[in-house]
């Protein structure tokens, strides 16, 4: 399946999480589109200023590929700063949050897949 640029649905979601301003998502493909369990798919734009508030991630992973600007990751132990070509891995039922504290837009594609019961045999 390909979708285009134009084709993605855009939803913009304020004091996301808690956090400051205003979060573009631009959904590249939803839920449904998916036969594996994934929960997102979307490319996330966080304006200087604004962020995603502290949340955890209980029987899923969310996985952060940021590509384009810099900002601030909390994982509630730790603030790290993050650029275009970095990845993050969060789940098992850590919290992470992030900041754009710089002067461009971050962009980020967020991907979130739910845990499944492994077959015992």
């Amino acid at each position: 399946m390909i979708r285009s640029h134009s084709e993605m649905e855009v939803e913009v979601r304020e004091n996301m999480r808690g956090g400051e301003g205003s979060v573009t998502f631009r959904h590249m493909f939803r839920e449904a589109d998916f036969t594996a369990p994934v929960r997102l798919c979307a490319r996330l734009t966080i304006p200087p200023g604004a962020g995603i508030g502290s949340h955890q991630h209980l029987a899923e992973d969310e996985i952060y590929i940021i590509l384009r600007g810099s900002g601030i990751l909390d994982d509630g132990a730790t603030q790290t700063r993050v650029t275009a070509g970095d990845a993050v891995l969060t789940g098992n039922g850590e919290s992470h949050a992030i900041r754009n504290d710089g002067d461009e837009p971050l962009e980020l594609a967020a991907v979130i897949t739910r845990y499944v019961a492994r077959e015992q045999s």
